[in-house]
Parts: C-alpha cells; structure tokens; sequence
C-alpha cells in the first residue's frame, strides 16, 4: 500500500464520512432508478412518481453539495480529491439525467411509453443496482470488478436498445414532432446509462490506485 495512503488512513479517520457520503449517493440513484422504471412501467397512471424522482434528484445535489463543501475544508481525504470530485460529479449526473426522462414524459405530453424505454429504464437500474452494491466495497478497497464488468455489459445492451429505438421512429411514418421527443427521451436514458459505466469506471480507478 502507497506510503501517502496509510498516512491518509490514519491521520483523517473522521474523514471517511466521504465513503458514507458516497453510500448515500448511491442509494439515491438506485432509488431514482427503481422510480423511473416504476414510471414507465406503469404509465400514465404512476405520473406522481415524477414528483418522488424530483426528489431524489435534490437529495442528490444536497449530497454533492456537502462533499464540496466538506472538501473545501478538509486538508486530508482517504482517496485523492480529483477522485472525490468525480465521483460526486458522476453520480449526481446520473440522478440529473433520471429526473430529466421523468420530467420531459410531462412537457412532452407522453400518452403512453415505447417498449424500448421501459427496456431501458430497465437495463438503467440494474445498473444503478450495481453501483450501489459497489461503493461500500470502496471502505476497503475490495474488489468490485464483478460489478463493474456487469455495468459494461449493461451499457452495451442500452446502446443496442437505444439503437433499435431511434431507428424504429423513422420506420412508419410517425409525426415528425413525435420522432423529437422520443429521441430526447431516448437519449436521456441512453445518457444516464453511460453516467452510470462512467462512475464503474471511476470506482475501478479509485481501487486500483489505493490497492
């Protein structure tokens, strides 16, 4: 193990509230993910769960917000702060991009899902799953490969997906207006799906650094 790292352990022990922290932030995008495949799952009749994934979405920019905070005050961290501050920026990111699909389904006046959203928001919480089982590995440092070659997969089949999607809109003629919003709806997904492989990767980084 790195010198600086064990100096780091043991000098700023109250400091691994960034791991708690963390584990918060990982339960409140699987949270959000649960949520939105709950939405489209049953649309239009769970439209209120827009509302509870509104919440996750502030809940995860209070945590950001106070792993910055704790960050500008902190001398010693348990893991690099580049680190610290790509993690919390990633994770965040997937919360913004969940809270967006459900947002859009309202402005856009969604009548009823596609299949493939529902695949997507599917394939997107099995992976926000994964990322909330990893992120106490990171106490220890463990390894989390496992989940984070799941999470690879998972981002492949979202672009397989999204793919089959986007092509089905210009395959029978559908209203040109129509064909704009599920495409941003898609690429919504599609971009959460990629912001959760982006915080695997992050993690795998994180231990690889401070094995």
């Amino acid at each position: 193990m790195p010198v600086v790292t064990r100096i780091t352990q043991v000098f700023a022990p109250r400091d691994r509230i960034y791991f708690e922290l963390f584990e918060e932030a990982g339960n409140n995008v699987l949270r959000a993910g649960e949520l939105l495949e709950q939405l489209l799952a049953t649309y239009p009749d769970s439209r209120s769960l827009a509302g509870d994934i509104r919440d996750c979405e502030h809940e995860g920019d209070r945590i950001t917000h106070e792993i910055l905070d704790r960050l500008n005050h902190t001398f010693v961290t348990p893991i690099d702060r580049e680190d610290i501050l790509a993690l919390a920026s990633a994770l965040d990111d997937i919360a913004d991009y969940i809270e967006e699909v459900a947002d859009y389904l309202g402005l856009y006046k969604i009548e009823a899902p596609m299949d493939q959203a529902i695949r997507l928001s599917e394939v997107l919480h099995k992976a926000v799953q994964h990322i909330a089982q990893a992120i106490p590995q990171l106490r220890g440092f463990s390894d989390i490969s496992t989940h984070t070659v799941e999470i690879n997969r998972l981002e492949n089949e979202g672009d397989r997906i999204t793919r089959e999607a986007i092509a089905s809109l210009f395959d029978g003629g559908i209203d040109p207006m129509v064909v704009i919003r599920w495409k941003d709806l898609f690429e919504r997904l599609e971009d959460a799906i990629d912001a959760a492989e982006h915080v695997a990767h992050i993690l795998q980084g994180i231990v690889i650094k401070n094995s």
